[in-house]
């Protein structure tokens, strides 16, 4: 399609590295419709559109286009496959699982208007930010997930940096699925088998589904995910309204609350809105990436929303008892039913992250462009079912050393979500914007001053976050409230 196969093994006989060819193909961000304002997907678009007319003029296309679609036209797996809408399922899928469980402890933390508050603040902020990574992505087509974008802003050394803390993130994101998935399975048998073994078949189910190659596959899956968390959690809303319990709701934080408890309750809002680090793994498989927006606008709409009626239904009728998972809030029988409503999300959206780590690491071991990549070689599977198989046995390890959920949620999203959902995209803005236009007009220097807000906030939350949740760790394991690492007692 965008070349004959002389002209691609020419290209990438010529190309040393898939992501040096697209440097080379980034748009000019410089110029702009409006030089007074801040660069703008439109701008990014006819900058795009520019340079392709420019190539072909010259006889030629944008070299990392070449290496890219071509190779992968000749491929046996073909990833360009998604129309926005299936990525929407993918990013609510993702985003929407295990976050909104927390909520309700949420608002017993720090009361009703600091719970709505904590939702719609960070979820708005959480929609700006994402819309940065498609600005990014346009202006950098050849940027598949955050090792690439790290190479862009920062070079060789900033690319293993992002590379190996998104896979490191997304492993700690199957490690929380196996853990909840666990709680559900015990909940749901409600016997005394040893909850390692529930662990074992969560990770098992969870790795066998993440053996397909493209999103896909999955992003059918997504559908039922979405079905089942929608269900879950109104069962969960029906449950606790026809069987409230006494407990008190305020319009402030619960009395005694300390700033460390404070802090994890925002934190598990963070994770609500953790998506965001596999947004460019997403959009790279999309027909038509500049669609993507459509895409972020249909999740953050859908998840902000749940997120309130939610938290606010589940606080109003359970008030400070309320407990984490939400589902954990329902008389046994209820609970036991709405768990079994909400495993295939528990598991899909594991599926999903795991799915993009998997995909990370093949990309680092060989070549985006190899044909153990592109095509169904006897080494190119054996790698990625061993990748698969090694990122959800360390999640099992995860869901057994850190046995407790709201903690987990915490140093995840201390870790990782406030650098890959909020600080990275204010990154992103000042790079595409050069530094002289930052400051030049009153609506340059209000978005200049936003994005370096986000980027001392993520910096802020990954601070007073980390120390929040591991001191209510340290405090757990000293009290007798966690058990022992791989122990048998009952997590539900």
């Amino acid at each position: 399609m965008f070349g004959s196969k002389k002209k691609n093994d020419a290209t990438t006989e010529l190309s040393p590295s898939y992501m040096e060819a697209g440097r080379d193909s980034v748009t000019l961000r410089d110029e702009r419709v409006n030089p007074d304002a801040a660069i703008t997907k439109t701008d990014l678009e006819k900058n795009m559109k520019r340079k392709k007319e420019a190539d072909a003029l010259n006889g030629d296309v944008a070299e990392a286009e070449i290496t890219e679609r071509a190779a992968e036209d000749e491929g046996e797996i073909n990833y360009h496959v998604l129309h926005w809408w299936q990525v929407a399922l993918l990013m609510i899928a993702e985003t929407i699982s295990l976050g909104i469980l927390s909520l309700p402890s949420v608002f017993a933390t720090v009361g009703m208007p600091g719970g709505i508050l904590l939702i719609l603040g960070l979820g708005l902020l959480a929609t700006y930010t994402g819309y940065n990574i498609g600005l990014f992505k346009l202006a950098y087509p050849h940027v598949q997930n955050q090792a690439d974008a790290g190479e862009v802003l920062g070079g060789p050394v900033l690319r293993e940096i992002l590379g190996g803390a998104q896979i490191v993130f997304l492993t700690f994101i199957c490690g929380s699925h196996v853990l909840t998935g666990l709680i559900a399975l015990e909940t749901i048998a409600n016997d005394n088998v040893c909850t390692v073994v529930w662990a074992v078949i969560i990770a098992v189910v969870s790795c066998v589904l993440t053996f397909p190659r493209t999103f896909t596959k999955i992003s059918y899956f997504s559908v039922v995910s979405f079905i089942s968390i929608v269900a879950a959690v109104t069962i969960c809303m029906i449950g606790v309204g026809v069987n409230p319990r006494v407990g008190v709701v305020t319009a402030k934080a619960a009395p005694g609350t300390t700033f460390r408890q404070g802090f994890t309750a925002a934190t598990n809002v963070i994770f609500a809105y953790a998506g965001h680090a596999a947004f460019f793994n997403m959009i790279a498989e999309m027909k038509k990436p500049s669609d993507y927006d459509k895409a972020l606008y249909l999740l953050q709409g859908t998840d902000i929303s749940m997120y309130l009626i939610v938290g606010i239904v589940v606080y109003y009728y359970v008030g400070d008892t309320a407990t984490s998972p939400a589902l954990g809030n329902l008389p046994l029988t209820l609970s036991r039913i709405a768990y079994g409503v909400a495993l295939p999300t528990v598991i899909i959206a594991g599926v999903i992250n795991g799915n993009v780590a998997a995909k990370l690491a093949m990309q680092r071991i060989f070549r985006p462009t190899s044909p153990h990549v592109r095509n169904n070689t006897k080494l190119g599977w054996a790698v990625w079912i061993t990748i698969v198989v090694s990122i959800w046995a360390l999640a099992f390890i995860i869901a057994n050393v850190i046995p407790f959920f709201n903690q987990l949620l915490g140093v995840i999203s201390a870790l990782f979500a406030s650098i890959f959902t909020y600080g990275i995209s204010g990154v992103f803005w000042l790079y595409l914007n050069p530094r002289r236009t930052w400051f030049q007009n009153k609506k340059m220097t209000a978005m200049s001053c936003l994005n370096i807000f986000i980027i001392v906030f993520a910096a802020v939350v990954m601070g007073c976050g980390l120390y929040a949740s591991i001191a209510g760790i340290v405090d757990g394991y000293r009290s007798g409230e966690f058990g022992s690492p791989f122990s048998c007692a009952s997590r539900a």
